[in-house]
């Protein structure tokens, strides 16, 4: 991760020799292409303790919209590194189907009341396809007796910890 002009920050990636010639190449970084002590991927992890605050230092100049234009078009991975709220602006789960919509329970949310949101899949796919939200939140202490009653509590265990404010349940449980 670097920090970068206007205290953003990004992830960036060169992970193989080839990217790391790409990297030395498109920013001039002529001294660290021709170091013997950087000349192999295992080298250069070796030589992290010195080499990343050098990079960093680099790096540090430059704004992360302009490193992120510069690894896309070397083909270099990188990420912005954002806040939970900027995910909803996000292009590359826009254009991905990245974000599914789901309902938040009114008991919780902040507001008290129930409200339709997006979040965040999984970066992961299957045959393809994106795999879908399971189950929208709970709201709070809808499994809770299920669950106890699976780990072996009875109902009257159960009625004793809701009295003692041990756990949440549902209206229509307690």
């Amino acid at each position: 991760m670097f920090d970068v002009q206007g205290g953003a920050q990004i992830f960036l990636a060169a992970v193989s020799d080839t990217q790391w010639a790409l990297l030395c190449t498109e920013f001039g970084f002529d001294d660290l292409a021709s170091d013997p002590r950087l000349g192999s991927n295992n080298a250069r992890v070796a030589a992290r303790h010195w080499m990343l605050p050098r990079l960093r230092e680099r790096f540090a100049h430059f704004t992360a919209d302009e490193l992120a234009r510069r690894f896309d078009a070397i083909g270099l991975p990188y990420a912005p590194i954002t806040r939970p709220q900027d995910l909803f602006d996000d292009p590359h789960l826009l254009a991905t189907g990245g974000l599914a919509p789901v309902t938040v329970p009114a008991d919780a949310s902040a507001a008290g009341q129930t409200f339709d949101t997006r979040m965040a899949l999984l970066p992961l796919t299957l045959d393809g396809q994106r795999l879908p939200v399971r189950l929208p939140p709970p709201a709070l202490g809808a499994q809770t007796a299920a669950l106890l009653r699976e780990l072996g509590y009875g109902d009257e265990q159960i009625v004793a910890l809701h009295a003692a404010q041990v756990i949440g349940l549902p209206a229509e449980e307690a």
